[in-house]
């Protein structure tokens, strides 16, 4: 594989396979979670939230990510139906951004990878009231108790409250680290999720 310099990056065709090869990349050189993203997502206020996840999934359609709908992130991602993403990997001196308007994820698509998942954490979906107020931590033990007691064998059903989100980027931007703060920054924008992309250069 070629390296991957901003000059090769503007000869993609088209974001996608810019970030796919630049994922290969990190996957080989970050010590762990090269898919950690953090997302911002905005309150009925207009108040920025932002948190770490991890993109779970990821082609041409968009980033998919899995949360309880009943969260912050799930409430306020209901709400206006937007997100913004960031990538950061370190071992590479790279970023890649990247916003648009987001979509529920298909029920299959929810269900597949919450079998996926390990027992104990499908266990802890269901016993988590996430982002709500925790009397103590024994609260949240007995909850997982409970519910590892109403499913002592077989499957555990995904919650129909925990489903996945698919951002759809309009803008995407690559990001380089240069000396001197002469960073190299390519963007790519598109009028919607079906348009086509345009490509430019920002100063740092």
């Amino acid at each position: 594989m070629d390296e991957l310099t901003p000059g090769n990056l503007v000869a993609e065709t088209e974001p996608f396979e810019a970030f796919g090869r630049l994922f290969a990349e990190a996957a080989k050189s970050e010590p762990n979670d090269p898919s950690a993203m953090s997302l911002a997502t905005v309150d009925p206020d207009g108040l920025p939230d932002l948190r770490m996840v991890l993109m779970k999934d990821w082609d041409v359609r968009g980033f998919v990510f899995y949360t309880n709908r009943q969260s912050a992130k799930g409430l306020e991602l209901d709400s206006s139906w937007k997100a913004a993403a960031n990538f950061h990997w370190k071992s590479l001196r790279r970023q890649v951004r990247l916003r648009g308007p987001v979509e529920e994820v298909t029920t299959a698509e929810s269900d597949a990878y919450f079998a996926s998942r390990p027992r104990d954490s499908r266990i802890g979906a269901w016993a988590s009231q996430q982002s709500r107020p925790m009397e103590n931590r024994f609260s949240l033990e007995m909850a997982v108790a409970k519910v590892a007691a109403r499913h002592p064998i077989g499957e555990v059903p995904r919650p129909p409250h925990w489903i996945g989100y698919r951002i759809k980027p309009v803008y995407f931007e690559f990001w380089t680290d240069k000396p001197f703060r002469l960073h190299e920054r390519i963007v790519y924008t598109r009028p919607s999720p079906e348009g086509g992309w345009s490509m430019a250069r920002l100063y740092p």
